[in-house]
This record gives C-alpha cells, sequence and structure tokens, in this order.
C-alpha cells in the first residue's frame, strides 16, 4: 500500500522550512552542511517515522526524508529488503 502525506505532515517540524533546504545537491562541501541542517530539523521533529515510512513506501530517491539522505535511505533497503518493498 501507498503511504500518502497526509495529516502527519501537518505537523512536521520542516512544515514551515525552506522545502530546498531538504533537497542538497550532494552530500559533501556545501552540501554536507545543508544536509546536516536538514537532518537537525528532522531530529527535532514529532512524525520523523511517519516521513521516512513515506520516502521509504513511495520509493523517494532524492532529498532528506525522516532524517535520512537518499544514500542512506537505499542502504537501508538493500540491508532489509522484505521490509521496505518499494512500490
Amino acid at each position: 500500500m501507498e503511504a500518502t502525506m497526509t495529516g502527519w505532515a501537518e505537523v512536521a517540524a520542516c512544515k514551515d522550512e525552506d522545502p530546498e533546504l531538504f533537497f542538497p545537491i550532494s552530500e559533501v562541501g556545501p552540501g554536507a552542511r545543508q544536509t546536516a541542517q536538514a537532518k537537525a530539523v528532522c531530529a527535532r521533529c514529532p512524525v520523523r517515522a511517519e516521513c521516512l515510512g513515506y520516502a521509504l513506501d513511495n520509493g523517494l530517491d532524492h532529498g532528506v526524508f525522516g532524517g535520512i539522505t537518499a544514500d542512506e535511505r537505499r542502504r537501508l533497503v538493500r540491508t532489509a529488503p522484505e521490509r521496505h518493498r518499494v512500490a
């Protein structure tokens, strides 16, 4: 079943942040600082797990969701593919 971004997104810590913060160009150099800033917002978020689940369920391959980068999500899926099937 595909997760939708309803309800929980209304209380997300990022809802009033610039969305571009969560989509750094890279994870090195200036992008590393941006990634760290995005993760700091996620760290204080009450719906971090729902956000990560949304990204995993929908196969999102860019951006920081639930405090996890796209590369980190790919590694997570590879280590537990039966738990995180992408539709």
